[in-house]
């Protein structure tokens, strides 16, 4: 080890030992003996929520998103700007509250589950691809240091149908697919047979349906970018085969 002046070592080691006391101590339960196992591994998110921000910039968004609103306090991972800029308000590690009441498939705490983004967007008004391009960035980074699956990359309403509208029938979600993220339908669509039940094809993608008017409203936003809450037959061809893609949808 090459020799240190007494001055520079001492400035060494009270460095070191600040860093020490800053660290976070494991928690440990007093009830019990703490008998340490090597054999764990981090909590992973294992689903992906986009939201759009609802607002007129991504200032505005960014302040929202680190005070409290007239709902109390929300945050997100992450916020994508009209530029493309990126934005990480919360550590991947932690909890963000973004997602609020609702479910996706058997996950019912969608938050502790889920890393969020939000995309500076009015609600109205196209997404710029320069946006999108770096959500496609963005979403390559997370689903492969997290290891979620591709396919999972919803919407808030999705999870929290006619709660939330947001990203809503404008957001490009063929143009996500054709990057490999998202669920989409593969190939020609399929006529269902007579006794297709696309209730249960709706359920086995994940849509929660406590309000079926509601989950068809947000499936329409997704699948085909427009509004609408009853079900017809493209619909059913498109649930169809999801269905088949997601292996239950019989032959």
């Amino acid at each position: 080890m090459p020799f240190l002046p007494p001055r520079r070592a001492l400035l060494l080691s009270l460095l070191v030992a600040l860093l020490t006391a800053c660290a976070p101590a494991p928690v440990h339960n007093p009830i019990a003996q703490w008998v340490p196992s090597p054999n764990f591994d981090e909590r992973r998110p294992v689903l992906v929520v986009l939201h759009f921000t609802d607002d007129d910039s991504a200032e505005r968004a960014l302040h929202t998103l680190r005070t409290r609103n007239s709902g109390g306090p929300v945050s997100s991972h992450y916020l994508i700007g009209k530029n493309g800029h990126i934005y990480q308000l919360v550590d991947d590690h932690q909890r963000a509250w973004h997602a609020g009441v609702g479910r996706w498939g058997t996950i019912t705490d969608v938050n502790s589950a889920s890393i969020g983004i939000e995309l500076d967007n009015d609600g109205d008004s196209p997404f710029t691809q320069v946006q999108i391009d770096s959500l496609l960035r963005l979403l390559a980074d997370l689903t492969d240091r997290w290891r979620i699956p591709r396919t999972q990359v919803i919407g808030h309403e999705d999870m929290a149908p006619g709660r939330k509208t947001d990203p809503g029938p404008h957001f490009p979600w063929q143009q996500l697919a054709q990057a490999g993220f998202g669920l989409w339908p593969q190939g020609p669509l399929l006529d269902p047979p007579a006794d297709f039940d696309p209730w249960a094809a709706l359920a086995l993608i994940g849509y929660p349906l406590d309000n079926r008017t509601a989950a068809v409203q947000s499936f329409h936003h997704h699948y085909r970018g427009l509004e609408g809450d009853t079900l017809d037959d493209q619909d059913r061809r498109i649930l169809y085969t999801l269905s088949r893609q997601l292996g239950a949808g019989g032959s």
